[in-house]
């Protein structure tokens, strides 16, 4: 008992990580005084990670995983548990109704959504909607070039190099050998092309840019608008057209 009390004696601390058995995704390196009492130690954690100090039981355990106390004794500094640098702080929350349980600090799907109407929504002044009517009647040009880019954009996450796909128009079928901007053409996001059959423009080199490689006559630059992507294979070039 001398011992341990010598050992908390004047400004020594310890560094731990604390986790919590609602949390799952909880953990965080706390560092404690070792003259601090359990009940102060439960009140900092409850500061933390919402569980009350009364529904409060703490486990300690060394750096291999090993239960080495609990701290049950509120009165009790801790470091009476002799814990060390790097050893982990397990809080348990025991109130079944707790802020902690349920999965309610973690998973925001179980939070029910702030809704506003239409008619509230258009009321208000500083929002995105009445910035964008702001910037439109100044410059329409320049919203619609956003507008179109982030479009466009969106598209080409949905497009992947090595992909089949059929682009408009003329159902003209291919692989996707390129996805990104392409300054030398022109702003925005493209898709490169390599055709089935000799009916594009080039071979992945357009205007001293190389974007992919692929034989001559067979490459194309589009936009992702004009591409489908799945599962749409060589045609056949002996097929005879239906009647």
């Amino acid at each position: 008992m001398a011992s341990r009390l010598q050992q908390i004696e004047g400004d020594e601390s310890v560094l731990l990580r604390v986790t919590h058995s609602n949390l799952k995704s909880f953990s965080a390196d706390v560092r404690f005084p070792l003259q601090m009492s359990v009940e102060s130690v439960k009140d900092k954690l409850w500061r933390k990670c919402g569980t009350s100090v009364n529904s409060m039981s703490l486990e300690l355990y060394d750096d291999t995983n090993t239960k080495v106390a609990a701290l049950t004794d509120n009165s009790r500094p801790l470091g009476f548990y002799s814990p060390l640098q790097g050893y982990r702080l397990h809080v348990i929350d025991l109130d079944p109704s707790s802020v902690t349980s349920g999965g309610w600090l973690e998973d925001t799907s179980l939070v029910e959504k702030y809704t506003i109407s239409e008619e509230e929504y258009s009321k208000r002044d500083g929002t995105f909607r009445k910035f964008k009517e702001k910037v439109l009647s100044q410059n329409p040009s320049a919203v619609e070039n956003k507008l179109s880019n982030n479009y466009m954009e969106d598209l080409c996450s949905n497009i992947t190099v090595g992909d089949r796909c059929e682009v408009d128009p003329g159902a003209k079928r291919g692989v996707v050998k390129y996805v990104g901007q392409a300054e030398s053409i022109a702003p925005g996001f493209w898709v490169g092309i390599q055709y089935d059959e000799p009916l594009g423009k080039h071979n992945g080199i357009v205007k001293g840019v190389r974007y992919f490689e692929c034989p001559p006559l067979h490459g194309a630059m589009v936009r992702p608008d004009k591409v489908k992507v799945g599962d749409y294979p060589e045609r056949d070039p002996f097929e005879e057209d239906e009647i």
